[in-house]
């Protein structure tokens, strides 16, 4: 599973890195970014989907 965040989407309001902070990171302004770019490691698949649930802006995507 791959993680990936819309930076055209993303509104900065963080809620992704509250929900897993081992997956996200934030820049000073709020915005998110994958600490990934390979497959996520099975043991944090199920928090990024919980993070996927939670953007109100639909800003992340996860593929298989």
């Amino acid at each position: 599973m791959k993680v990936n965040v819309d930076e055209t989407k993303c509104q900065g309001h963080s809620r992704c890195y509250i929900i897993a902070p081992e997956i996200f990171e934030v820049d000073d302004y709020g915005y998110s970014h994958s600490k990934f770019t390979d497959d996520l490691p099975k043991d944090l698949e199920e928090k990024a989907k919980l993070a996927c649930e939670n953007c109100p802006e639909f800003a992340i995507e996860i593929s298989e």
